[in-house]
């Protein structure tokens, strides 16, 4: 197997022990679902891939990456479950 020379790292150890590699990253044409939404914006805030990189790849928005980052960041992955929008999301 060969493998693309990069600058960027091809594994990076999350806070909770596990390892995230280019190969755990969804396909781009993907149905998102919360633990995809989590492994992108795991893989973007630890430097495996560029947050630009995963608006291109995936095709989103920045306000709508955004919006994902803040509920991991205010509370947890559970809040990227599309029926847990108005319990987190409401002021």
């Amino acid at each position: 197997m060969f493998l693309k020379k990069t600058d960027a790292p091809r594994t990076v150890t999350l806070p909770d022990g596990r390892i995230l590699t280019l190969a755990d990253l969804p396909p781009d044409n993907t149905r998102w679902v919360a633990s995809r939404k989590e492994t992108v914006v795991n893989a973007v805030i630890h430097g495996l891939i560029t947050r630009d990189e995963a608006l291109h790849r995936y095709g989103l928005s920045e306000e709508e990456f955004d919006g994902w980052i803040k509920a991991v960041q205010d509370h947890g992955p559970a809040a990227l479950k599309v029926t847990s929008i108005q319990r987190f999301r409401q002021p």
